[in-house]
């Protein structure tokens, strides 16, 4: 059964962040590995997951760039900032604190 995306809401770009942190990557990549991930229960809108790449950029959390793909459409890459890793990094610890919390209330 998908999980229902409310309980994810807040955290697509803490998901993005933690994608890019293992490798550069781009958006149906990334899209894909959520999929896999999840035994394809849940996966993000396009409109969602390219405006969170909007927001992280002008945040100064990502830098994008064009791929130099030689067949196919151009792809345009993402990678995390210093102040990516950074804001991932704190991130992570909230929801792990989040998440004991209501652990103890549910």
């Amino acid at each position: 059964m998908p999980i229902t995306s409310d309980i994810l809401r807040g955290h697509t770009e803490t998901i993005i962040l933690s994608h890019l942190i293992k490798k550069d990557s781009y958006g149906y990549e990334i899209n894909k590995s959520i999929q896999e991930k999840t035994d394809n229960q849940y996966e993000l809108k396009e409109a969602t997951l390219y405006t969170a790449f909007r927001r992280l950029e002008q945040a100064g959390l990502i830098t994008s760039y064009w791929g130099d793909e030689t067949t196919g459409a151009r792809r345009r890459y993402y990678a995390i900032t210093d102040l990516g890793r950074s804001a991932y990094l704190q991130n992570k610890a909230d929801w792990e604190n989040a998440k004991n919390l209501i652990d103890k209330l549910i």
